[in-house]
């Protein structure tokens, strides 16, 4: 090889290699410059006023209701009516408490027919009073030994417009088993009468 030619490429060499160096140098003193101050944003402060915090309780009181301008209606009645049986019924006789006590055979001393002592008023059904409902029942039932009702069903119910109704049957039923008789007495023994009717009628209260 060219002895010329081998220094050449070695000196070639030697300042490329230089020039590397001095590039790099450049580079890092570069990086390593501290940075310029960057202009600050000044933030304005915030300040919040100070609030005084009220609790407030509702003292107020509620309206009073507006009063109803009807007053309800008032609980009516039912009439006690004599059935067109054969047999007649006092519905007028004195009454006497549930705990009546009489003496003499049977309870009952005297000789004669039955009669009602004890009577009591059914209680007017609550669907029939709301709908203006009137009417009547008539309940069958057997007045015993001791002048107690028995087995009392209704044999008609009709209201005051003629229409069949089972809406007073309950309250009737309820009543005549509560009814007290002096019952039936023949040759000094009290005995059995089957077939009684009464007629219940219910019928509201008139302004």
């Amino acid at each position: 090889m060219n002895p010329v030619r081998l220094i050449g490429a070695g000196a070639l060499a030697i300042a490329t290699t230089l020039a590397l160096i001095f590039t790099m140098h450049l580079l890092i003193k570069a990086n390593m410059k501290a940075p310029e101050d960057e202009e600050q944003i000044k933030v304005a402060d915030i300040v919040m006023p100070e609030q005084k915090i009220e609790t407030q309780y509702d003292t107020s009181k509620p309206d009073k209701p507006d009063e109803p301008e009807t007053p309800p209606p008032e609980m009516p009645e039912p009439e006690f009516d004599n059935p067109d049986t054969d047999t007649t019924l006092n519905m007028a006789a004195p009454r006497a408490s549930a705990d009546l006590k009489v003496g003499g055979i049977g309870g009952f001393a005297s000789e004669g027919d039955y009669l009602p002592i004890v009577k009591v008023q059914p209680q007017y059904p609550r669907r029939a009073l709301q709908r203006g409902i009137e009417g009547y029942v008539i309940v069958e039932y057997t007045v015993t030994k001791n002048g107690s009702v028995r087995d009392p069903r209704v044999v008609e119910a009709f209201t005051n417009d003629g229409n069949p109704t089972t809406i007073f049957n309950r309250a009737a039923i309820k009543s005549a088993l509560k009814y007290k008789y002096k019952p039936r007495v023949v040759d000094g023994q009290p005995i059995e009468v089957p077939g009684v009717k009464t007629k219940i009628s219910f019928n509201m209260a008139k302004n």
